[in-house]
């Protein structure tokens, strides 16, 4: 079966589901979104979708919105059979959805219809979940709600930050589509509906999402350190600045102290929480490179 099978998506996270057709399948063009001013240069950067689209010789197009009448007319000129999506960053609309026969089938990252949404693998590690995965569904009209044809999942390690858990999700994605798409289009396998009374969701994250409130425990603020790398990035408050916190870990203790008040744990910056220690291991000084706690204090006289 030689289907016409047009891509859509956009971050890395998309990359290894575009290589896996390419080498399988019949890929007519790659939809992904444009170009964006990146970096401290603001310089303007293609998504990594384009750049591997330009590699393997493939069609693309960048519309800034799906509504532009040009998607539409060039949608009908590929007349795909199927559309697949990962990561895309854009709801389709019904016009889209229903074009190619076979619909339109998207790799989300995690076990649905928990985490639906734009930020699933943060919300995981954020609400300590000790296991995510990646669905392959048929998408409809809502925000990941259309039903499943194929789940896999994957353990939660206690050190993965968002960006070390979604390299994993994604080539577990692209294998799990490659697997699945052939029984689908040949009719064994027929999508189930979610559960919706089961469904949780992960919205779109903001900057200030990453502002570290200690008045939470030492766990929840570890986990949101790891959920938010590489962006938003957790941070706190120090010397009118922001300072970022990069990795970080608990200690249990049983002292009674004010959350907030700073302290050298071990020749590392700390901060009591609401329950236990949050150890700095690595930090960013407000305009300064990266670097461990222990050099941080180094400079860091007032800390404590």
């Amino acid at each position: 079966m030689n289907l016409r099978i047009v891509f859509m998506g956009s971050p890395e996270f998309a990359v290894p589901t575009l290589n896996s057709l390419a080498k399988q399948h019949n890929l007519v063009g790659i939809i992904t979104q444009p170009d964006r001013p990146a970096g401290r240069g603001r310089t303007l950067t293609p998504p990594p979708v384009k750049i591997l689209a330009q590699d393997l010789g493939l069609p693309f197009f960048q519309p800034i919105k799906l509504r532009q009448p040009e998607v539409m007319e060039q949608l009908h000129q590929w007349a795909p059979d199927i559309i697949v999506v990962a990561a895309f960053g854009q709801i389709l609309r019904k016009e889209i959805l229903d074009l190619p026969p076979y619909g339109c089938i998207n790799v989300h990252a995690s076990l649905l219809p928990r985490w639906r949404g734009a930020a699933p693998i943060n919300a995981a590690i954020l609400n300590g979940d000790d296991v995510t995965g990646a669905t392959i569904m048929r998408m409809d009209a809502g925000i990941d709600t259309g039903p499943i044809l194929s789940q896999r999942s994957e353990l939660i390690r206690p050190n993965d930050t968002t960006a070390i858990l979604s390299r994993r999700l994604a080539e577990i994605g692209a294998r799990l589509l490659i697997e699945t798409l052939p029984g689908y289009l040949n009719g064994e396998i027929h999508p189930y509906p979610q559960d919706d009374t089961r469904a949780t969701y992960a919205p779109m994250l903001r900057k200030d999402d990453g502002a570290l409130d200690f008045e939470q425990t030492a766990s929840a603020l570890e986990r949101r350190v790891r959920a938010f790398q590489p962006w938003p990035g957790a941070y706190m408050e120090w010397s009118g600045n922001m300072l970022k916190v990069m990795s970080a870990k608990v200690v249990e203790t049983a002292d009674r102290m004010f959350p907030g008040e700073r302290l050298v744990y071990n020749g590392f910056p700390a901060v009591h929480t609401a329950m236990g220690l949050l150890v700095l291991e690595e930090v960013q000084p407000a305009g300064k490179k990266s670097m461990s706690g222990k050099a941080f204090l180094q400079g860091a006289k007032l800390w404590a």
